[in-house]
């Protein structure tokens, strides 16, 4: 039966970060199970799953059944012990027979589980689990693309039958059945609704006029406002093409009212050739084509700024891989999803005195996908792994800065902006305060974007960058002179908290301008950058990849 099968490829996708459960399930056609079972049997899974891989990992299931996979063990078990209906399959079925030989150790293990958190049933088990499990914090963001329609016609049709509300938080706090919209304050073109709604399934979200993007994603197109440098456009790590999207939007909206005799070009740069073809899909899909070029397979290090074919490129989106932390579930109100090992109590055993290893290993459940959404990490949470999540952040922050040194180095570039999905300062602040101090900035004269300079949106939005952090870094002995204090500088940042009553992921944004196109020579240290990044430095990072769930955002 393919039930189990199909249920643990959704959980497959979504501890990848690949979208919400409901996006997952709804948005594809072709299940040979029902949709609706799917989806019940997915979601509460997760909701239990915390539980379940300990049950199954004390019972040693896993090494006694090696037929069944660590994602099938936690659907089976979840049936076996807490469906009403029990196992949907029949009873001399394979996997059936598998998993029922071991109920009285698994029903055993949940026992002890329950009595481990001083519940001594499973009914107040059971309301401890569902109790965990909170309505979403947030809405569901969707841009209205500008390419293909425009926010009044989708009022008038696709949320003909919503109520236009004020109030972010009457969106936030809906009942299930309520359908409101809020047209939002901040960013052009974009809605929100209850995280409830499924516009997967509409003929506007089908033919690219609706894109599911969080709206802290939207900040760093709408912030680096192309059409006021006037020239090419660069999005350095543009799969799988929200951002992209965006700023061809904004290029098309704007420029209708400029000098233009034809639009500037946008460079989409993209180095793995899977995520490649999405990027050039969902361009085509959101009507982009005629407006971006997809530089397919292209890493964004080796392409040579002094290049003819970049030498009207004035504008640079840097959405560099981060570590993730700023993203948050939405359908699922972050639920996570806790996959067990196959390795039982005996095999965990301590020895020599090291610290036990955790018996389940967690991965969220986005909802959105992502570089436009990039898939959360599993950020270290035992004392011991404190210094492998600093390590990492520094190797992190390391290619962020080499990434934004290298576009800063582009002669004609007159506009950058750099974002993270990162609540973490050394991703963010800090990385902006070494660039401003390094060598190609001094030379080229960038700095940052006041927020009295940037666009009205952005220079409204209330959470600015963290003071703290800035002068954490900011030297003001230092003989290089960035020309701003610690408060001018936090002030230029934007940030987003997650999960608060902004309705957002965690997010940051820094725009850089230049002033004076002056000095066209390079420094040794931009020379470097140019000519270095072709090669691998020791503990570079990567580039990451990033899931997949269609034309929506969750970074």
């Amino acid at each position: 039966m393919s039930l189990y099968h199909e249920a643990a490829q959704i959980l497959d996708t979504a501890r990848k970060g690949g979208g919400s459960f409901k996006t997952i399930v709804f948005s594809k056609k072709g299940w040979k199970s029902d949709s609706k079972t799917l989806f019940a049997l997915t979601t509460e899974t997760a909701k239990w799953s915390e539980i379940l891989s300990e049950v199954i990992v004390k019972s040693e299931l896993l090494n006694n059944q090696k037929q069944i996979t660590p994602k099938l063990a936690l659907l089976l078990t979840h049936d076996l012990l807490l469906s009403k209906n029990g196992i949907a399959l029949p009873a001399k079925h394979g996997l059936a027979l598998a998993i029922t030989r071991h109920k009285a150790r698994l029903q055993a293990e949940l026992k002890k589980a329950g009595l481990h958190r001083g519940l001594a049933t499973i009914k107040a088990l059971r309301i401890h689990v569902n109790g965990r499990t909170t309505k979403p914090s947030h809405p569901r963001w969707i841009r209205v693309n500008a390419l293909r329609t425009f926010l009044a016609e989708q009022l008038e049709s696709t949320f003909a039958e919503y109520k236009r509300v004020d109030d972010l938080a009457a969106v936030v706090n809906a009942g299930s059945d309520e359908r409101l919209i809020y047209v939002d304050q901040h960013i052009p073109n974009l809605i929100a609704v209850p995280a409830d709604c499924v516009l997967t399934t509409s003929t506007a979200y089908k033919e690219g006029m609706l894109l599911l993007q969080d709206k802290a994603s939207c900040f760093p197109a709408y912030l680096l406002d192309p059409v006021s440098a006037g020239g090419d456009v660069i999005d350095a790590c543009a799969a799988p093409g929200n951002k992209t999207t965006h700023l061809a939007a904004i290029l098309a909206s704007t420029g209708e009212s400029s000098n233009y005799t034809e639009l500037p070009k946008i460079i989409a740069c993209e180095k793995d050739s899977t995520r490649s073809s999405v990027l050039a899909r969902m361009i085509k899909v959101a009507g982009a084509d005629r407006t971006v070029s997809v530089k397919h397979h292209q890493d964004f290090f080796k392409l040579q700024p002094d290049a003819k074919e970049f030498k009207n490129v004035t504008s640079l989106l840097l959405d560099p891989s981060c570590s993730g932390s700023g993203i948050i579930g939405r359908d699922e109100g972050g639920v996570i999803v806790h996959v067990p090992n196959t390795l039982g109590p005996k095999q965990n055993a301590p020895s020599r005195g090291k610290k036990r290893k955790r018996a389940a290993v967690s991965v969220s459940a986005k909802v959105e996908p992502a570089n436009d959404t990039e898939a959360e990490e599993a950020l270290p949470e035992l004392e011991d792994d404190k210094s492998k999540l600093q390590s990492r952040l520094e190797s992190l922050s390391e290619f962020q800065l080499r990434m934004l040194r290298h576009a800063m180095d582009f002669p004609a570039a007159k506009r950058i902006t750099y974002s993270t999905c990162s609540i973490y300062a050394q991703e963010n602040e800090h990385v902006v305060i070494r660039a401003l101090k390094s060598d190609v900035a001094v030379e080229r004269g960038w700095r940052i974007m006041k927020r009295e300079e940037q666009v009205d949106g952005m220079r409204r939005w209330h959470r600015r960058g963290d003071r703290g952090a800035v002068a954490e870094v900011l030297d003001v002995a230092d003989p290089t002179d960035i020309g701003f204090d610690a408060d001018q500088i936090a002030d230029a940042c934007v940030r987003c908290v997650k999960g608060d009553e902004d309705g957002t992921m965690g997010f940051f944004v820094a725009g850089f301008v230049r002033d004076d196109l002056h000095g066209s020579g390079r420094s040794s240290n931009s020379q470097v950058i140019a000519n270095g990044h072709a090669e691998k430095d020791d503990g570079a990072v990567e580039e990451e990849e990033e899931e997949w769930n269609g034309f929506n955002d969750g970074h």
